[in-house]
């Protein structure tokens, strides 16, 4: 066997994770990005309800994938518990197809379907999530340096699918004509087929541990009857049916989801803290971790307004009109880039993937390249018996600004991944890093604050002012989740590590379901909301909302920051600095 622990390659494996979480993500955040529009444009939901209906969706988009991973670590294994996440997750987006199809003329039937497609995507979310990122690392030994590299290779993976779902769902779907949407649930669905097909067929020959064996499979002792086909599909079907029922009850009947989750926090916290074996630093280390999963629901209560309150503010009050005349000669040298690099990649995959056994994987990739250039030589083509000279970009849909978290990621987590060890002994510690995100953040709501302030209602504002928003948040997104993640892993005795995660991902479900509360009070003309004695009349009033709770979050956290790193180890206090680059776009592994 190959010895890679001095080699800079890494295993093909990674590369296959790397493809079906991004189609994953393509699929999940493309979805997203036009969700709230389909609800409010073609089922006409009130921007209220329809807000607090997103929220409840986030919530238990986040919280199922704790049930998920107990049930693929006992009984299922990784590899079925992905696949099965993503054919559930497949069948949810042709649901919603469906449903955006008949909405005009059945809207009974087109309601029903909504939830049910909803409720697929939140069941299989739960078995799909939290099981592929934890093979990464089971693809190395122990202490091989390649990890993490490794997951950085496969968070940008997470960005990329993250960048162009919105766009390619966007351009599909997100017209201006209601009946267009379908065809963005419908781009989601074959974005998570190819998925699933990469995974199905490629996982057990390449997907695996430096032994050899196949990565994921189904734990030794599970029972036989829990895997059998039909028990299996009859478990998913019961769970989706949960799901409906629960994402009904909550945004329909009483919002009962933030008292879930708070039951779930204290039940936790009760059966860590009264286990009599954990020693004093460990409890004052597990009392951190709560107190940094607190701070983390006001950062992503406010971030997550993305795909509610600030998808409406791109839609009504953003000036997107560009008027760009691109010239076709541009296109056609960027085609023929684009041709070289599809070019440089075939020699790369001949080279790479010249064994016998990996014919299916070549063939796969030399099929997936000329699919690529074919599709570019008839774009140019196309072009070319066109008589116009430019095309003009007229109008930026607003399920695209979606897509700004992404690639402000990518082309920002290089620069952190170079300052954190230039600052040497000045570098900040854990607490302090995620107190500037907070901060981060908060300057984001001010700059678009600043944007709307004393505009007369109806006017559109520049384009500048959100996309300098989604830069300030992206950044504090760097500062804050990558390194909350690695504080809890660090801080977390081996015993309690997987409840102690949970507690991160409750966290960032309360915030995702606060985000939809909050996104309820958007105003809107002639409605003034009072929020906790605070009036909300506009935009500015808004948006200050956020600067002021953000803000005072971070304050508090600064001035915490020294207590919280006396209750921590030194050895623990500074996060290794290529763990900045570990995180999805919008979250939050």
């Amino acid at each position: 066997m190959p010895d890679y622990s001095r080699s800079s390659s890494h295993p093909k494996g990674l590369y296959i994770l790397f493809v079906t979480e991004m189609w994953e993500r393509f699929n999940y955040y493309g979805m997203r990005a036009v969700l709230i529009l389909y609800m409010t444009k073609a089922l006409l939901f009130s921007k209220v309800f329809a807000a607090s209906l997103y929220g409840s969706y986030t919530g238990l988009i986040y919280l199922t994938p704790l049930l998920g991973g107990y049930i693929a670590d006992r009984y299922w294994g990784n590899s079925r518990s992905i696949i099965t996440g993503g054919i559930v997750m497949a069948i949810g987006e042709i649901i919603l197809f469906i449903s955006a199809s008949v909405f005009q003329h059945q809207a009974d039937l087109s309601l029903l379907l909504f939830f049910c497609g909803l409720s697929c995507m939140i069941s299989g979310n739960g078995f799909f999530k939290p099981n592929i990122s934890s093979l990464v690392g089971q693809l190395y030994e122990d202490g091989d340096k390649r990890k993490d590299a490794a997951y950085t290779i496969f968070y940008m993976g997470i960005n990329t699918g993250g960048a162009l779902g919105p766009v390619i769902c966007g351009l599909a779907g997100d017209t201006g004509n209601p009946a267009d949407f379908r065809w963005a649930f419908l781009a989601g669905a074959v974005s998570m087929v190819i998925g699933v097909i990469v995974q199905a067929v490629f996982h057990r020959r390449y997907v695996i541990a430096p032994d050899g064996k196949a990565l994921g499979q189904t734990p030794e002792n599970a029972p036989a009857r829990l895997l059998r086909p039909l028990v299996i599909t009859g478990g998913l079907l019961l769970f989706t049916l949960l799901m409906i029922g629960l994402l009904y009850l909550d945004a329909k009947v009483v919002s009962y989801l933030s008292y879930l989750l708070l039951a779930a926090v204290v039940l936790i916290a009760f059966v860590i803290f009264r286990d009599t074996s954990l020693t004093r630093l460990e409890k004052q280390r597990i009392k951190v971790i709560f107190i940094i999963s607190f701070f983390v629901i006001f950062f992503w209560a406010a971030f997550e307004q993305a795909g509610a309150s600030l998808t409406f503010f791109a839609d009504e009050q953003t000036n997107r009109q560009l008027n760009w005349k691109i010239p076709v000669w541009s296109i056609h040298l960027v085609s023929g880039a684009g041709l070289l690099l599809f070019f440089r990649l075939f020699l790369a995959a001949r080279k790479r993937l010249s064994a016998a056994a990996d014919h299916i994987l070549r063939n796969s990739v030399y099929g997936l390249l000329l699919v690529l250039s074919a599709g570019l030589l008839l774009l140019n083509l196309y072009l070319l018996a066109m008589p116009e000279a430019s095309l003009l970009l007229d109008e930026i849909p607003p399920s695209l600004f979606l897509s700004l978290g992404s690639v402000y990621i990518v082309l920002f987590a290089p620069f952190f991944t170079w300052l954190w060890p230039r600052l040497g002994k000045r570098e900040p510690g854990a607490a302090v890093k995620m107190a500037i995100g907070l901060l981060l953040l908060a300057l984001g709501y001010l700059w678009i604050a600043f944007g709307v302030k004393e505009i007369a209602p109806g006017t559109k504002v520049s384009i500048i002012w959100i996309t300098g928003m989604y830069g300030l948040h992206s950044l504090g997104e760097l500062c804050l989740s990558p390194i909350g993640l690695s504080l809890v892993n660090k801080l977390s005795p081996l015993k309690f590590s997987s409840l102690l995660m949970a507690v991160w991902f409750l966290a960032t479900a309360a915030a995702n379901k606060f985000a939809g509360v909050l996104s309820t009070l958007y105003p809107e003309q002639g409605r003034t909301v009072n929020f906790c004695g605070y009036l909300i009349r506009n935009s500015y009033d808004f948006f200050l909302l956020f600067v002021v709770m953000v803000g005072a979050a971070a304050l508090l956290l600064l001035l915490l920051s020294r207590w919280l790193s006396a209750m921590m180890a030194p050895a623990v206090e500074k996060p290794a600095p290529e763990i900045v680059t570990l995180l999805s776009a919008g979250q939050q592994v």
